[in-house]
């Protein structure tokens, strides 16, 4: 699944994105384009679950 992150703007963002997807989902893979601001995340779970922790780490997800 991909988020796009418009408000990722360095790697302190990237990692913060990391972060926040892998409390919900420690096994997932994520890889993040700054330059895109989009993150590909690969995992079982549904996108909606990583919504909350995102949100809740200062990250907004664009419906893009």
């Amino acid at each position: 699944m991909q988020f796009n992150i418009e408000n990722m703007t360095c790697e302190g963002c990237v990692r913060g994105v990391s972060k926040a997807i892998q409390r919900v989902d420690p096994t997932a893979q994520v890889k993040a384009d700054l330059a895109t601001k989009k993150v590909e995340v690969s995992t079982e779970l549904p996108r909606s679950a990583f919504l909350p922790a995102l949100d809740e780490a200062g990250f907004t997800v664009s419906t893009e």
